[in-house]
């Protein structure tokens, strides 16, 4: 039987990184964006980065899916 609160929090970005089997220290050293910054993203959907961050992110995203928007993961 699941326990409903045993499950993280996830936004897209969290979703998107599990369903391709990447983890965030992945995403850390791909992206060269800090553990903590990287973990927000990837749990509170009220935290939006910065342009330079998220570029940085998608730059590394987009190595998994060339077709990966900002839009995908964060409302602009």
């Amino acid at each position: 039987m699941f326990n409903v609160f045993s499950f993280k929090k996830r936004t897209k970005l969290g979703r998107f990184l599990d369903r391709n089997g990447v983890t965030q220290e992945e995403l850390v050293k791909q992206s060269k964006v800090s553990r903590n910054t990287i973990s927000k993203l990837c749990s509170d959907d009220e935290y939006t980065p910065n342009v330079s961050t998220m570029r940085k992110i998608l730059n590394a995203i987009r190595k998994i899916d060339p077709k990966v928007k900002s839009d995908d993961f964060w409302g602009m």
